[in-house]
């Protein structure tokens, strides 16, 4: 088991099989050393998006539900990472994190929520999960999700 693998364990996290494209574009890109993941959402190990985690931030979604959704979004990112790279030690660091939020009218406090994933991916990777990012509010997502979150990283070869 990879070191990387290991820590999620510890974190009582199982990647789930990653989720197929819906429409003409792929999962996860690689070029050169750099690995791009397509917007994820928080499907949890069933395939769904937990009611919870669906609708408008600050009116349907809490901001504590938006922030789980936003680690689940996360462990999804990571299982395509896996699926692309075989083995995640070979991340050498997270280069960047975009989030999405399916904010409600008014509803600006879109940092906080996007901490999920960004604290996860620092307490899964360490110093090499320090990323740039990106937070923007949206009107809609995809299948009402609250949240999606994309990824680019560095890799080993």
């Amino acid at each position: 088991m990879s070191k990387t693998e290991a820590k999620l364990a510890a974190l009582g996290v199982t990647l789930p099989t990653p989720a197929a494209p819906v429409a003409n574009y792929l999962g996860y890109v690689a070029t050169g050393s750099l690995l791009v993941i397509s917007g994820q959402l928080p499907f949890g190990a069933d395939g769904k998006i937990d009611p919870a985690h669906a609708g408008k931030i600050g009116a349907e979604v809490s901001a504590e539900a938006a922030k789980a959704a936003a680690r689940l979004c996360v462990i999804n990112v990571l299982a395509q990472a896996r699926a692309a790279l075989g083995d995640l030690d070979r991340i050498v660091r997270c280069v960047r994190l975009g989030g999405f939020m399916n904010a409600g009218p008014g509803y600006f406090n879109l940092p906080p929520v996007m901490n999920g994933a960004s604290n996860f991916i620092v307490e899964v990777l360490g110093e090499a999960g320090r990323h740039a990012r990106s937070t923007v509010g949206v009107a809609e997502l995809p299948l009402n999700s609250a949240v999606e979150v994309e990824a680019m990283f560095e890799f080993s070869a």
